[in-house]
């Protein structure tokens, strides 16, 4: 299958789901995750017209991001270290992955010495997955608190990761433990603005984080496809 017809394919998808849910497609923005792919595929993923890359390490987006960085708008939606921000402050648009309050501050102090904010997703570990990171949800609250004084983060949402499921069905309850997180959060009043935005769902379980209110959606083979020698989880 080609790379356009698997972004049709998706966007069909996309629009169906949109339709169990009775939400519209627009508000579902669609994360291209280049990691495991070239710099050939990313820029054709650029030509197709799909604006956000999702890159996980640093070590692996800097070439492309050499290449491609003024063609679109890139996320970084893997875990970071604290010594890596100042490679990717000011090159990702958005960070997925604000866990902890070192990695806060260190956001914070970098965005402020180049005069601009960054927005960020608060990684919360909804599964309780030992293997994945984030904060647990009881923390969430107490972290807001923690960084309200922090001016040059945008906090606009949270993100999560699901286990893999055979039957996608099973991952409902990590993403709608998501939403009515971000529910409860932004009825506490602990950001400037309230909490919009819901990073959930991946190539297998996509469909079910947009029926659950997914604004932002990661998707990686599903979209981008496989290529030899690349390894996949």
């Amino acid at each position: 299958m080609s790379l356009e017809e698997r972004i049709q394919q998706v966007n069909q998808k996309i629009e169906d789901a949109c339709k169990r849910s009775n939400r519209q497609s627009e508000h579902v923005n669609v994360i291209a995750v280049t990691k495991y792919v070239s710099l050939q595929t990313t820029g054709a993923v650029l030509e197709q017209g799909l604006e956000h890359i999702g890159e996980n390490r640093w070590q692996d987006a800097q070439a492309k991001w050499e290449a491609l960085g003024q063609k679109g708008t890139w996320h970084f939606i893997g875990h970071l270290q604290t010594n890596k921000v100042k490679d990717v402050i000011g090159k990702f648009a958005y960070i997925h992955s604000l866990d902890r309050l070192s990695l806060a501050k260190e956001l914070d102090k970098k965005a402020g010495a180049l005069g601009m904010k960054v927005n960020t997703f608060m990684q919360v570990n909804i599964s309780g997955e030992e293997s994945k990171y984030g904060l647990q949800p009881e923390q969430a609250s107490s972290f807001l608190k923690d960084i309200q004084s922090f001016n040059n983060l945008n906090v606009i949402g949270l993100m999560t990761m699901a286990p893999h499921e055979e039957d996608p069905e099973m991952t409902r309850p990590v993403f709608r433990g998501l939403r009515e997180l971000r529910d409860d959060l932004n009825g506490q009043a602990l950001t400037a603005q309230p909490l919009t935005e819901l990073s959930m769902g991946m190539s297998n379980d996509f469909e079910v984080a947009i029926e659950e209110g997914a604004t932002w959606v990661r998707l990686g083979s599903i979209l981008v496809g496989k290529e030899e020698g690349t390894r996949w989880a």
